[in-house]
């Protein structure tokens, strides 16, 4: 059994997935299988998150195509969200707290959500189209 499945199966066991499909429906998309046990929730309109995609349990929710996102030229992304896929395989509904806590620590180190947050750290920053920022100006003073 490879990772895939194991974590589309803890992602359906620890209700992750169930909260993104009801997400996905809730918002009108449309739900296509993705590769590696990924379902692709394509067509999402609400205006938060501002992201082109998101992902919550084994569903991952994107504004464009589920094509669009398939499409070859995208493989980091796709990887990079599958990624996220995993981390709510192994924190179930704890992910939510802890990411959310790792954006607040990385926007009080360098003003973006991202950069210094572990999740996307692991994920692959670049991947998900995040750019390293570099600590507030106070705090590379204190680090000098």
């Amino acid at each position: 059994m490879g990772w895939a499945t194991i974590r589309t199966a803890l992602t359906a066991v620890n209700g992750t997935t169930l909260v993104g499909l009801g997400l996905a429906v809730l918002c009108g998309t449309r739900i296509r299988r993705g590769p590696g046990g990924i379902l692709i929730a394509e067509g999402y309109r609400r205006k938060m998150p501002p992201a082109t995609c998101f992902t919550v349990g084994s569903v991952i929710i994107t504004r464009r195509t589920a094509d669009w996102l398939l499409h070859e030229s995208r493989a980091g992304l796709l990887a990079h969200e599958s990624r996220h896929a995993g981390q709510y395989a192994v924190f179930g509904p704890l992910f939510w707290p802890v990411y959310w806590a790792c954006c607040g620590y990385s926007w009080a180190m360098t003003g973006t959500a991202g950069t210094r947050n572990a999740f996307e750290r692991h994920a692959g920053l670049a991947l998900g189209g995040y750019r390293e920022a570099p600590l507030r100006p106070g705090l590379r003073r204190l680090k000098r």
